[in-house]
């Protein structure tokens, strides 16, 4: 999962002068200034730009797809008196979280 915009990453870059930039294996790459060969996004700019931008569309998609799955769990399981559903509901949440956990290299 993308955790950051592009966007975001694109005006970071261009305020620092870094240029090229591209997304590859969970990795954003660019050329720092001055430099012959890109190098990875450093890993404090990437927390600093998440510390101020929050959640991506992506992200945002998620927590949206998780929340709508625990209500609807929450409420057949009312409906039916049975834990079956909750218990389905909170998979799908661990694997959202397991998602949004940004990696760091």
């Amino acid at each position: 999962m993308k955790h950051y915009c592009d966007e975001w990453i694109n005006e970071w870059c261009t305020e620092n002068g870094w240029t090229d930039l591209t997304f590859e294996a969970y990795h954003y790459w660019a050329f720092p200034p001055g430099a012959v060969m890109p190098e990875p996004i450093p890993q404090p700019a990437l927390r600093l730009i998440k510390a101020e931008k929050g959640f991506c569309q992506e992200e945002k998609n998620w927590l949206m797809g998780a929340g709508i799955v625990t209500v609807i769990s929450i409420v057949s399981s009312l409906i039916l008196h049975c834990p079956v559903p909750l218990v389905f509901a909170f998979a799908c949440n661990a694997v959202t979280v397991a998602k949004l956990e940004v990696e760091e290299a």
